[in-house]
């Protein structure tokens, strides 16, 4: 099950069937089951002090994926600044709610199992990004 929160913003997320359904279909798609995943969308600030506090790390990011999972079966929490989100969209030329869908399934990607630390695990994961991105407009 997908959960959607706010933390000191005020945000509506659209979609959340399409969403849920798409996020399913990206689990069972690498054998995984989606089992109790939180996507909680944030400020800029917020997302530091998390990042600060749990990671030790002194930066902005968009994404902090928290990993939860147990077998095959996914389950964590997504921190995703809708500052950044803004931000990036912009600088990349994309629309808000195409960048926001990006980071939500790169959050799911990193439960998966994908990083990218490396530019070869990089390469990796956004290649994932733009084909589970294109499976999405399927749904619609």
């Amino acid at each position: 099950m997908v959960r959607y929160f706010c933390e000191d913003i005020k945000f509506e997320f659209k979609n959340k069937q399409l969403n849920n359904r798409w996020l399913k279909m990206v689990a069972g798609s690498e054998v995984k089951t989606l089992g109790d995943v939180s996507i909680i969308f944030c400020s800029d600030n917020y997302i530091l002090d998390v990042n600060m506090r749990y990671l030790q790390h002194d930066y902005f990011t968009d994404i902090i994926t928290f990993d939860y999972c147990e077998g095959k079966t996914l389950s964590g929490d997504l921190f995703i600044s809708i500052d950044t989100v803004r931000e990036n969209a912009t600088e990349y030329g994309a629309t808000f709610e195409e960048e926001l869908n990006r980071v939500i399934v790169h959050g799911l990607l990193h439960l998966i199992g994908y990083d990218d630390r490396t530019p070869e695990e990089a390469r990796e994961i956004h290649s994932k990004e733009d084909y589970y991105l294109s499976l999405r407009e399927s749904l619609i």
